[in-house]
C-alpha cells in the first residue's frame, strides 16, 4: 500500500523537525514584531509603509548625545558678512578646516579643528572659543 504526500508522523518524538527543540516555543518564531512578515510585500507596504521589522543602528555615541554641527572655511567665507562671524547663531557648533579664507575674518565658535586654526590665523583672522 502507497503512502499518502503527507504524514502526520504519530509516535516519532520529534515529527520531522531534527532535533527535540527545534520547531517548538518561542525561540523558533523567527524575530519579533514583523520580522518575517515579507511574504506579501505588496499589501503590507500599502497598509504600514515601507517599514517592516526592526531597522539601523543606534550607537552608544548617539544614544549619550548628537555629534556635534559642522561648518567648513570654505562655507565660513561665502556667510560671513564684514569681518566677524557668529558659527553659533547660524546653528553650528564646530569649525572644521576645508577651503580657505581670502580675507582676516573673527570666527567665534564652540570647538574648532586644528587645521581650521591654522588656516584663520594664517588669513589674519582669529578664532574664538565660545564656552
Amino acid at each position: 500500500m502507497k503512502r499518502k504526500g503527507r504524514v502526520k508522523m504519530r509516535g516519532s518524538h520529534t515529527h520531522g523537525w531534527g532535533a527535540k527543540k527545534k520547531h517548538r516555543g518561542k525561540d523558533s518564531q523567527g524575530g519579533k514584531g514583523r520580522a518575517g512578515s515579507m511574504g506579501n510585500k505588496i499589501l503590507k507596504f500599502r497598509k504600514e509603509g515601507f517599514h517592516i521589522g526592526k531597522r539601523g543602528f543606534k550607537s552608544l555615541a548617539m544614544k549619550m548625545g548628537e555629534k556635534p554641527k559642522a561648518i567648513n572655511l570654505r562655507d565660513l567665507a561665502r556667510l560671513a558678512k564684514g569681518n566677524e562671524i557668529d558659527v553659533t547663531s547660524l546653528g553650528y557648533s564646530k569649525v572644521l578646516g576645508t577651503g580657505r579664507l581670502g580675507h582676516p575674518l573673527v570666527v567665534k565658535a564652540y570647538s574648532f579643528s586644528r587645521q581650521a586654526e591654522e588656516k584663520i590665523a594664517k588669513a589674519g583672522g582669529k578664532a574664538v572659543k565660545i564656552k
